[in-house]
């Protein structure tokens, strides 16, 4: 009876899970077909074909409707936006704050209408052009050489997401360290049991056996970091506000963190370290091979760090959306379970590669961070 109870039991969780799954991925093909207004609906998409014939009267049927474009629509999910997308023809627009040459300038994305008008500024008339603002002369058209001297800080779609996630973090851990202190000395509950073995396993498993005893002086860097890209990662996988956007799948964030990276392991580099790449162990007539090696070694190891994290989140992103386009590629229901099997897979992975890309970039900055601060034995 205990053995069919806990039968039942595992049936029911994974029911649950199965539906839930389903239901995640009903609500991002949902999103994914209500972006781009020149898709046709699958269903009308369906009679349309049915209803048209080769010849004029084919030609007739598909008049006026345009081709659906997988890379456009694709890209506008991955890329940054000014515009943080909500549902169907629903936006949330965003601040732009820019800096011309005359003063600074912050208005609402939302005063562009989606790129169909011009926003008469202070200093400039501008517009909206592939989610970068121009400015537009007296004639009506672009000026390049105006737009290239305005620097644009505007709070974009990967800005808000990533300050979302900042603030999600900080209630996150602000309310387990409040738990700490109330409930000094007793077992984790609630939130503490969940987080306290991910600080644990940060901790054990990837400062201390690459950093040695130093590691204490470099676990909030750790720490920050992997939480950090882990909670934006698990965001980038929900369709819907107030995830969606691709954080970490933006190079000029995983540019910084990895400049951040470069800047504490050179920094905190002690004499031998820098010793090894000045004056490695090898004979002296190696050293006009050697050290530009070495030298070229510091740039590559968190460029690598860089490109590795940008590249996994961003494929990721690209492949869910990909077998989702089939649907619409194709203008058949008899896709639908195929692509739906899929993505219902690739979304699993993902979930994997979240924490797996948060853990391997945390590794390797505490290897480098050993390396460096290694003594000499």
């Amino acid at each position: 009876m205990d053995c069919n109870r806990v039968f039942v039991s595992k049936v029911k969780r994974l029911t649950i899970v199965f539906t839930l799954l389903i239901a995640f991925l009903s609500i991002k093909i949902d999103t994914f077909a209500q972006v781009d207004s020149a898709v046709v609906p699958v269903d009308s998409a369906v009679a349309e074909s049915a209803h048209a014939v080769s010849g004029e009267h084919g030609a007739e049927a598909n008049h006026g409707k345009e081709k659906f474009e997988p890379t456009k629509v694709i890209m506008e999910h991955i890329a940054d936006s000014h515009m943080w997308h909500l549902w169907g023809h629903t936006s949330l627009p965003l601040p732009v704050i820019l800096y011309t040459p005359n003063g600074l300038e912050v208005f609402s994305s939302g005063n562009f209408h989606h790129g169909e008008h011009d926003y008469n500024g202070k200093y400039n008339n501008y517009r909206l052009e592939e989610d970068h603002i121009k400015v537009v002369g007296a004639d009506g058209k672009v000026d390049e050489e105006a737009s290239k001297a305005v620097l644009d800080f505007s709070i974009t779609k990967n800005v808000a997401a990533m300050f979302v996630a900042i603030l999600v973090i900080l209630i996150v851990f602000i309310s387990v360290a409040g738990a700490y202190k109330k409930r000094a000395g007793k077992a984790p509950r609630g939130l503490q049991s969940f987080i306290e073995p991910v600080v644990l396993f940060v901790r054990d498993d990837i400062a201390k056996p690459n950093i040695g005893h130093k590691y204490a002086k470099f676990m909030p860097y750790l720490l920050t970091t992997f939480f950090f890209i882990l909670f934006n990662n698990l965001f980038g996988l929900i369709p819907i506000f107030p995830g969606g956007a691709n954080v970490t799948g933006n190079i000029a964030l995983t540019f910084v963190m990895a400049l951040g990276t470069l800047i504490i392991v050179n920094i905190n580099g002690n004499k031998y370290y820098w010793k090894h790449i000045f004056r490695p162990d090898v004979p002296f007539w190696l050293y006009p091979i050697m050290i530009p090696v070495e030298l070229i070694g510091i740039i590559s190891k968190p460029f690598a760090l860089m490109v590795r994290l940008f590249a996994n989140i961003t494929a990721g992103h690209i492949i869910v959306l990909s077998l989702i386009s089939l649907i619409f590629i194709f203008e058949t229901l008899a896709i639908a379970p195929v692509s739906v099997a899929f993505v219902l897979f690739m979304d699993v992975l993902e979930l994997l590669v979240a924490f797996l890309q948060a853990f391997i970039f945390t590794l390797l900055t505490a290897l480098f961070i050993g390396m460096a601060v290694e003594e000499h034995h």
